[in-house]
């Protein structure tokens, strides 16, 4: 995957932030990090606040970063669950955005986007109308959540 991380020796003011809040599973933390040139790393800390994380979400971030290989698997599923639903939508003939996030911008609705989010609404599945008109965003579930969804927005669309 492309990453800015890679332009930081080439320029050195670059700084790149990240959140534990999705390969961590670790959204109700807020917490997340930064890569930059050691330079500015030392210049950060010089200025950073004393008490800047409380005990309980330092000790949730070293739990997270001692396990980071079985969290981190879980992108990988998450990719191919992405991709997988992707392709799906694909199939039932909706445009989808390219993504490497997960959740996924789609469109190409018989009716318009709000009328399909309402339909699946009163069927119980849940999706996001983020105002962009015509268009709905899916986060990545499990794989039965998935294909509920899937039969859902074939049923509705």
């Amino acid at each position: 995957a492309l990453s800015a991380v890679t332009l930081i020796q080439k320029a050195p003011n670059i700084i790149v932030s990240r959140t534990m809040s999705k390969a961590f599973a670790f959204a109700g933390a807020r917490l997340g990090y930064m890569i930059a040139n050691p330079a500015v790393v030392d210049a950060m800390l010089l200025i950073r606040l004393p008490y800047h994380l409380s005990d309980l979400t330092q000790a949730a971030a070293s739990a997270a970063l001692a396990h980071q290989e079985s969290l981190l698997a879980d992108v990988a599923k998450i990719s191919a669950s992405r991709d997988s639903l992707t392709m799906e939508l694909q199939k039932l003939g909706f445009a989808v955005i390219p993504s490497d996030a997960n959740f996924i911008l789609f469109t190409g609705f018989k009716k318009e986007a709000s009328e399909v989010w309402r339909s699946l609404v009163e069927l119980g599945v849940l999706i996001r109308d983020v105002g962009i008109p015509n268009y709905l965003r899916i986060t990545v579930g499990t794989e039965s959540e998935n294909r509920a969804l899937i039969e859902a927005i074939s049923k509705v669309s």
